[in-house]
């Protein structure tokens, strides 16, 4: 009997002591603290450019262009329910227009990403008339062949000079100080546009849909519109995303812009960091970045690995890295319940 009680005493403190874990986290997460933490955090990243050296900040330039692409196919493929292999078009789209209104018309890049912004708007508008028709496995194939019927026809339209690419020079007066800059406002901007989806009442809707989209249409959930507003706002940010990665780049062609490698390396990014997560496509991000940088004395090795890597922790975490840290610890960084 005396083992047995002692066995019940450490298993009570053993709960305990979990218990205090998990309320320690939640209150990192969510207590008065919370809001300085993310101050710092954000002053971090905003002074990165004052102490980091030139490859740093490309290193982490790339990590914010991946997290917000991560973030717009989550925001479709985890919480929507529509699997997209298509896009690379609106990050081709929002390129080629950055491209085009500041070389042939000269306007300044603000101006040019509001343009990246509304014609990947409106040609989301456009495609979804046919695309929301197909269900399943029909749409992702038929996002996919819209992406291609994209690089062909610019591949053969001489105003933006056919397969060639085309020069974006202004980027040649801009430093990877201000780069970094306007990565850090579409990687930051991307994550508070989930963010404060998810805590409105589309955010519900989507969650709804995820969970059972029979039983939320029933509860009136307008699935058709609530998937299309998914859908454009996934769009116009992927096309600003686009129009900054070619920004830095300042060379664009229809093969790379309009490539499937753009939604092979999101699906990754969100596998590995947690589907369905706000938090996933940021360390799916991190995670990615840092093994492409590695992975670039390998070329020849490179997609084997990531996809032996993809594969290992599909097996080991189903959940991704986010979902396994969820099981282990009761933290919810970005919670998105309504208070």
């Amino acid at each position: 009997m005396g083992a047995v009680f002692s066995k019940i005493k450490d298993n009570l403190k053993e709960g305990i002591r979990e218990n205090s874990e998990n309320s320690l986290a939640r209150k990192i997460a969510h207590g008065k603290n919370a809001k300085f933490i993310w101050i710092a955090v954000m002053a971090v990243l905003l002074t990165v450019p004052a102490y980091a050296g030139d490859y740093a900040i490309n290193v982490m330039i790339l990590m914010l262009f991946y997290m917000a692409l991560g973030q717009m196919w989550n925001l479709l493929g985890g919480y929507a329910g529509l699997v997209s292999l298509g896009q690379q078009s609106f990050i081709g789209i929002g390129g080629y227009a950055l491209a085009i209104v500041s070389e042939k018309y000269g306007l300044p890049a603000p101006l040019a990403f509001a343009v990246a912004a509304g014609v990947s708007v409106l040609f989301a508008l456009v495609i979804s008339i046919p695309i929301f028709k197909m269900q399943g496995v029909y749409f992702t194939i038929g996002t996919w062949i819209v992406s291609e019927c994209l690089a062909l026809w610019f591949s053969t339209w001489a105003w933006v000079h056919y397969a060639q690419g085309y020069n974006i020079t202004v980027t040649y007066n801009l430093s990877a100080k201000q780069i970094y800059y306007v990565a850090f406002a579409v990687g930051i901007g991307s994550l508070a546009v989930v963010y404060f989806i998810l805590r409105s009442k589309l955010g519900l809707a989507l969650m709804a849909m995820r969970d059972n989209s029979a039983a939320a249409e029933v509860r009136g959930v307008e699935l058709y519109r609530t998937k299309l507003k998914c859908f454009v706002i996934s769009a116009c940010v992927t096309g600003v995303a686009g129009a900054a990665i070619y920004l830095q780049q300042a060379f664009i062609q229809p093969s790379n812009a309009f490539g499937i490698s753009w939604t092979v390396s999101m699906v990754f990014i969100v596998v590995i960091g947690g589907l369905g997560t706000v938090e996933g496509p940021i360390i799916g991000a991190v995670i990615y970045v840092l093994i492409r940088q590695f992975l670039y004395n390998f070329p020849g090795f490179s997609m084997v690995i990531l996809g032996i890597i993809a594969i290992a922790i599909i097996l080991l975490a189903p959940r991704g890295i986010m979902g396994l840290v969820q099981k282990w610890v009761s933290i919810d960084i970005f919670s998105v319940r309504r208070r």
